[in-house]
């Protein structure tokens, strides 16, 4: 049986972004244009569109439409390998995701504001910080941006008497980022833990991500311990499930050491 109408258009405009005729960066035509040109009706269209952004192929942005993404494909997020210091210090890059992004041959932004507060309740908890107490934490929320478009937020919490009055309070912290600094201060992180929900966005994400309320997003949870087990970051990612994908690779029962004497 063949496909419906709206699967087919979408992948022959996906045929043509592959060849150019759209480059990335370049706008898609209008949805009255495609009609009037009787390569389908409006709902037809509409929905093209939308699957050819679902695809990570388009991108919606204010005022301009529907874009092809300069991004074509989905950004690699790989949680094994990111935090490594040769990764996020790679060319002089400010973290994990400068690196990634600077990979695609795109440039890295980061608009990041910077205060001492209290985090939310569970963040809280995680870092061992008093919920009630004002300024407990140092908070780095940032929108980050591939050229730009902003592909993804962040916002990290750490421990006050860690942070406070360092190198964490600067707008750019340096080579490798906020880790890099950590392991400066005495306080590297050694294990990492990343738990991933997928949900809705709230009104104030969806609008800065440029998507629509109703296209889900990965919140991925990221706590950073010391070798002493002490929580010493907490950030929490939100981007669009249309433009990442995320990847993990870790060993299943390793061989155990050789344990026999020299």
């Amino acid at each position: 049986m063949a496909p419906p109408r709206w699967k087919q258009l979408a992948d022959e405009l996906a045929e043509e972004i592959a060849q150019g005729v759209y480059p990335p960066g370049t706008k898609l035509p209008k949805i009255a244009d495609l009609v009037a040109a009787g390569r389908g009706s409006r709902t037809t269209v509409q929905r093209a569109y939308g699957d050819l952004t679902e695809r990570g192929l388009t991108i919606g942005v204010q005022r301009l439409g529907t874009i092809v993404s300069p991004i074509l494909g989905k950004i690699h997020r790989d949680g094994t390998g990111r935090y490594l210091r040769v990764a996020r210090e790679q060319s002089g890059a400010r973290g994990a995701f400068a690196a990634e992004i600077e990979h695609l041959g795109m440039a890295p932004i980061s608009r990041t504001t910077i205060s001492r507060g209290s985090p939310p309740a569970r963040i809280a908890e995680l870092l061992d910080v008093d919920p009630s107490a004002s300024e407990t934490a140092l908070i780095r929320a940032r929108v980050m941006l591939a050229n730009e478009i902003v592909v993804q937020l962040a916002t990290s919490y750490f421990p006050g008497v860690i942070a406070f009055d360092s190198a964490l309070e600067q707008q750019d912290t340096g080579p490798g980022g906020s880790k890099s600094r950590l392991e400066e201060l005495g306080h590297g992180q050694r294990t990492i833990t990343e738990t991933i929900n997928v949900r809705s966005p709230s009104p104030e994400e969806a609008e800065a991500l440029a998507i629509p309320g109703e296209r889900q997003v990965y919140e991925i949870t990221h706590v950073a311990r010391s070798a002493e087990g002490r929580a010493v970051e907490v950030c929490v990612h939100v981007v669009s499930t249309t433009l990442w994908t995320l990847s993990y690779t870790w060993p299943i029962d390793p061989p155990e050491a050789d344990s026999t004497p020299a």
